[in-house]
């Protein structure tokens, strides 16, 4: 039956030995009709069904997941056909390179270390784990690497290198601190030449923060001696010293001209203190 046949037929091998396979029902295909998945990896190997179908709310096979798969230099071949009570359902097949359907995992083992004195840094890794291949001339790497205090600019650094495992990055500022990622792809050999996934987040270099308190005690040290300045030159210019501090008046002259210029009235003024004096006494002793 024609448009009976899977539609959108498509596999990915991912973590070195799993791939998934998905497709979607034909268009005229019966409600009842089921799908069944057979693969064959080399003309060498037996075909095998699939073993772990993905199925929708329905119940129908529209997917499967395979388990310990390994990548050869042939292409494989896969075969999808299905069943209905009501008519016959078409098969659909195709010949795939599975190396081409591997999606690369990052590099691993990634290291920064950095010389102070130079201010270069050296960057290291591990080329990602594939099954078929143990070969570091069989990728290329991008290396991307930000500023981390602002990820979301343009990249100050981006490197695409054919092989190896090592690179130099000549660091601009020292007191910044840098996030770097990584990813890979097939340069030769039988490898997906598709870029794979970002490595996580390394973070490397030194960062020099200053925390608040030591911003307040600096801002003190210099608001402290202006305002003093300030203060002392408005003090000039208004006269505010004179309101502030003001002179204490010394004792009149005239006490002192007094005693000097008449001596007798002095006298007489200590004599009559003394009687009054002597009078209190008296009737002191009167009321006793």
């Amino acid at each position: 039956m024609n448009g009976s046949a899977i539609e959108n037929f498509s596999c990915v091998i991912y973590n070195i030995f799993f791939m998934n396979c998905t497709w979607q029902a034909g268009r005229d295909a019966p409600a009842d009709t089921q799908y069944f998945l057979y693969w064959q990896k080399s003309r060498d190997e037996e075909e095998r069904e699939c073993e772990l179908y993905i199925k929708d709310e329905n119940w129908r096979n529209m997917g499967c997941i395979f388990q310990n798969v390994s990548i050869g230099i042939e292409k494989a071949y896969f075969l999808v056909n299905g069943s209905s009570k009501d008519s016959l359902i078409q098969f659909y097949d195709e010949y795939i390179d599975l190396y081409k359907i591997e999606k690369l995992m990052p590099p691993s083992n990634i290291t920064v270390s950095c010389d102070e004195i130079k201010n270069d840094c050296i960057i290291q890794w591990q080329r990602p784990q594939i099954s078929h291949s143990n070969k570091d001339m069989c990728f290329k790497y991008e290396i991307n690497i930000k500023y981390k205090d602002n990820p979301k600019r343009k990249p100050i650094y981006t490197s695409i290198q054919e092989g190896g495992n090592s690179n130099i990055f000549l660091r601009s500022n020292t007191r910044k601190k840098y996030v770097l990622r990584m990813r890979a792809a097939g340069s030769a050999c039988f490898v997906n030449p598709a870029w794979g996934e970002w490595s996580a987040p390394v973070e490397f270099g030194s960062e020099e923060i200053i925390s608040s308190s030591i911003w307040i005690l600096l801002g003190v040290a210099v608001a402290t001696p202006l305002m003093a300045i300030v203060t002392i030159f408005f003090c000039k210019r208004t006269g505010c010293w004179k309101a502030a501090f003001p002179q204490i008046p010394g004792p009149k002259p005239d006490f002192f001209t007094l005693a000097d210029t008449n001596p007798e009235l002095m006298e007489s003024k200590i004599q009559s203190i003394s009687s009054e004096n002597e009078e209190i006494v008296i009737v002191a002793d009167l009321v006793r």
